[in-house]
């Protein structure tokens, strides 16, 4: 079962709400936080968008300031989830996957998402580790292959082919590999993995691509996004 609550619910009695939890736990049921955030030009947009007024705003509070009011509210909440997902650049789709494949997976092992983005476009706020491999060959200043992304075959074999590519490939793969059993032993269930280049179209891309597809064939619960191609 999921319930879903916002500052309208937690306004009053708000300090209440952690004994609540514990209240829960001691009833033998597993329950989980998961706290969901997007950047205020996106909250203004949705709002716009659905035509649907923000449960803080009055006559006197304008939409920006409710969303202030609210992140002030709800910050002690964000910092104690289970769980938080920046949904800025995530659709209803795309959420629904990862919370899917989490629950899923959640009872087997860590699940782990790469994610690549493009730092022209802001580093994602929801990610755990965040490798910058922009310093590697870039595709874009190859005419053929600058309007392709690198989930095509011509990137793919471009990249597979730079040396330092396959280094950088090595060492984030080693690392994990070396690290994830750490974190499932102090009872982690998730990682999101970040990897960026400058506009998250070519290198991020097979990078992410390819670390996805050697950790889905080492365990379950692995996802990955492409944050600028969705």
């Amino acid at each position: 079962a999921a319930v879903g609550i916002d500052a309208r619910n937690l306004s009053d009695d708000f300090q209440g709400f952690p004994d609540l939890l514990d209240e829960i736990t001691h009833m033998g049921l597993a329950c989980e936080v998961i706290f969901l955030q997007a950047d205020d030009d996106t909250l203004i947009k949705r709002f716009s968008e659905t035509r649907r007024k923000h449960p803080l705003t009055r006559a006197e509070v304008s939409l920006p300031e409710a969303i202030q009011m609210e992140r002030q509210v709800l910050d002690s909440l964000a910092l104690s989830s289970a769980w938080c997902i920046d949904t800025t650049s995530t659709n209803v789709h795309q959420l629904r996957d990862m919370i899917r494949g989490r629950m899923q997976h959640k009872a087997k092992s860590l699940s782990l998402t790469f994610l690549s983005f493009g730092y022209k476009h802001g580093v994602p706020v929801d990610a755990d580790y965040v490798f910058d491999i922009r310093c590697l060959p870039n595709p874009h200043w190859v005419p053929q292959l600058r309007a392709l992304t690198g989930l095509d075959d011509e990137v793919k074999e471009f990249l597979g082919q730079e040396a330092d590519m396959n280094e950088m490939f090595d060492n984030l793969r080693d690392f994990l590999e070396r690290w994830i059993p750490h974190f499932e032993a102090d009872n982690r269930t998730y990682m999101t993995v970040a990897i960026g280049c400058t506009g998250g179209q070519h290198r991020s891309v097979y990078l992410s691509r390819r670390l996805g597809d050697y950790f889905s064939q080492q365990r379950e619960g692995v996802l990955v996004r492409h944050r600028e191609l969705s």
